[in-house]
């Protein structure tokens, strides 16, 4: 008799549900690093631009550069402020994603472990079953010859 998990159809759906949200992490993942690449690019421009600025200052600047100067700093830091708030939502829904994939994962191993039980369960009942046919036969050909 051929082994079946009962389970089996259910084990194949959470299986895709785990590569599911294997793949919704890693695209996650994705995201953000792409938007703390964005950050890190626009921190560094920030930081080159002040010290240019600095730099200026100190050899003499027109009082219209150091106010255009000034008012790309202020755009900047809108745009890091931007980029911040979308950092911090991009790590939450990785975080989100990553406890998802957890939770598959332990539902995967669950049902893995029930048909792993499960099978051994069947092994050890075809022994058994097995082992009852032997005895049989054997009673059956004890009988034969004492019946010779």
């Amino acid at each position: 008799m051929a082994y079946q998990f009962r389970f089996d159809r259910v084990l194949t759906v959470k299986e895709r549900e785990k590569k599911e949200a294997e793949d919704r992490y890693r695209e996650s993942i994705e995201s953000f690093e792409g938007l703390a690449q964005k950050l890190y690019q626009l921190l560094k421009k920030k930081e080159l631009m002040e010290d240019a600025q600095a730099v200026n200052i100190q050899s003499g600047i027109a009082v219209m550069s150091l106010r255009h100067g000034q008012q790309f700093l202020l755009n900047i830091e809108k745009s890091i402020s931007y980029q911040q708030k979308l950092v911090m939502e991009a790590r939450t829904t990785m975080q989100w994603h990553e406890q998802r994939l957890m939770d598959r994962n332990i539902e995967v191993r669950k049902y893995e472990k029930i048909k792993e039980k499960d099978h051994h369960f069947h092994l050890a009942h075809q022994n058994e079953l097995d082992s009852q046919q032997m005895n049989e036969l054997s009673m059956t050909q004890f009988m034969n010859r004492r019946n010779r």
